[in-house]
């Protein structure tokens, strides 16, 4: 066989079907708290895709192929990970990534051991946030690449494994930002107020449904500026950064949620870190 024809099928067969789109290079970080990108091809229509028997994200990238966005939840397993679609199963791979610890000291110890009222009282505001994050509208995020919340210095990453005087809790499911009371928070990206409450932990708490299962959370504001229905634009406020519920000072707590999987939002700002 002919040198050249040797090459072409080298090239061929080491090479993807389909260049990696910006998308693809600013979202895929396939770790535990992270986001998977998976190559649908460049059907007439969109594939349905599942990951963890629950609907994903699916956008055509550079108006070309499409993709699945996957979130993968913290306590995912490095290795091999099997996604649905259009019924028929696809690995990939999840790769190592280690968080480490942060130490809290809290002078509410409630704030650390509820009592039982309000053990009953977070059981009741998890349920709402939990539907909340479960949502799934059908429209398309208006842009992946998000505009910072706050005009702030990043402070706590996200996945740290978190103690509380002591004691281990939840590791930290969003990012802060260091920002002052008052400080305006604007919306990443356009979407639709689907939740607002005053809670135990998160304090005033505003969610955001930008489209497809890709949900943002916003806690600790000292106002609340908008109402459950209303249609945000890109930028506009949303509300105002403050210290309610568990915090030890004023900075804005920032969540994205994805297929009901909280995921890291620095990989959205395009600021993350293997």
């Amino acid at each position: 066989m002919p040198r050249v024809i040797v090459f072409l099928l080298t090239l061929v067969l080491t090479h993807p079907a389909h260049a990696e789109g910006f998308i693809t290079r600013l979202l895929n970080k396939p770790v535990p708290g992270g986001v998977a990108v998976v190559d649908l091809g460049d059907g007439a229509t969109a594939p349905q895709v599942r990951y963890q028997d629950k609907p994903a994200l699916v956008i055509r990238e550079d108006g070309q192929h499409w993709i699945a966005i996957l979130g993968i939840p913290l306590t995912a397993a490095p290795g091999v990970q099997q996604v649905e679609i259009d019924g028929n199963q696809r690995s990939f791979k999840i790769e190592q990534r280690e968080y480490r610890a942060q130490h809290i000291t809290l002078k509410n110890k409630r704030q650390v051991n509820p009592n039982p009222d309000d053990l009953k009282r977070i059981q009741q505001e998890l349920a709402e946030q939990t539907e909340a994050y479960r949502q799934f509208s059908p429209n398309q995020p208006s842009n992946l690449l998000f505009d910072k919340p706050v005009d702030g210095p990043l402070s706590s990453p996200f996945g740290l494994r978190r103690f509380f005087n002591g004691e281990e809790r939840n590791p930290h499911s969003g990012l802060d930002f260091a920002a002052k009371t008052g400080t305006p928070i604007k919306a990443p990206a356009a979407g639709r107020v689907i939740l607002i409450g005053n809670y135990f932990f998160n304090g005033k708490t505003v969610f955001i449904d930008h489209g497809q299962g890709l949900i943002s959370m916003f806690c600790h504001l000292s106002e609340i500026d908008v109402k459950v229905g209303n249609q945000l634009a890109r930028g506009e406020v949303l509300g105002k950064v403050g210290a309610t519920g568990r915090a030890t000072g004023p900075h804005l707590h920032w969540n994205v949620s994805l297929n009901d999987a909280r995921v890291d939002p620095a990989i959205f700002i395009g600021a993350f870190k293997p």
